[in-house]
């Protein structure tokens, strides 16, 4: 595939575990590397964006297959995978690095972004926290963060937070099993 068929998004909405098991299951994804954005540090650890002290969000870096689905599409799905009005929360995960954010690369994203959050303030009673901002760095997170509720399906997180949020987008039909 050449790079004029694909692209990236990075996107946060809470924990990085949840916005990557549901990004693996959308036709035209290619590939979901979760990882860190939006902060100071460079080379961040898992351990010091927990800290509060970086201000990087827990992001996943979304690689997809244009032909397939659109920006715009890849969007859609953000706002149905979270709650974008709570602000540094999902859920029982709170702090800086669980906010939601959307990280543009380049003018036609953000434009896209622009467009796709009038249509998700209809979408939402109370207003939109989500931070928009132009991608300076993404860092890859720790190899034991990548492809984690396939890896580990039994840990209570998964089964708990990931498996209902799933079952809850494969019945809206925005995802695949």
């Amino acid at each position: 595939m050449s790079k004029e068929e694909s692209q990236v998004a990075i996107l946060g909405g809470g924990c990085f575990w949840c916005v990557e098991a549901v990004f693996e299951r959308v036709d035209g994804v290619i590939d979901v590397i979760s990882g860190y954005a939006g902060g100071h540090t460079k080379n961040p650890t898992y351990k010091d964006v927990t800290s509060g002290n970086t201000g990087h969000a827990e992001v996943c870096e979304i690689t997809f297959d244009t032909k397939l689905i659109s920006y715009d599409e890849i969007l859609d799905v953000f706002w149905q995978a979270h709650d974008p009005t709570t602000l540094n929360r999902q859920g029982n995960d709170y702090g800086t690095q669980y906010r939601s954010a959307i990280y543009y690369k380049n003018d036609s994203q953000k434009k896209s972004v622009e467009k796709s959050i009038l249509k998700a303030k209809k979408m939402f009673d109370d207003p939109i926290t989500t931070e928009i901002k132009k991608l300076d760095k993404f860092y890859k997170a720790e190899v034991y963060h990548q492809d984690y509720f396939e890896n580990n399906p039994n840990v209570p997180y998964c089964t708990f937070v990931i498996a209902p949020k799933l079952n809850k987008l494969k019945k809206k039909g925005t995802i695949w099993d």
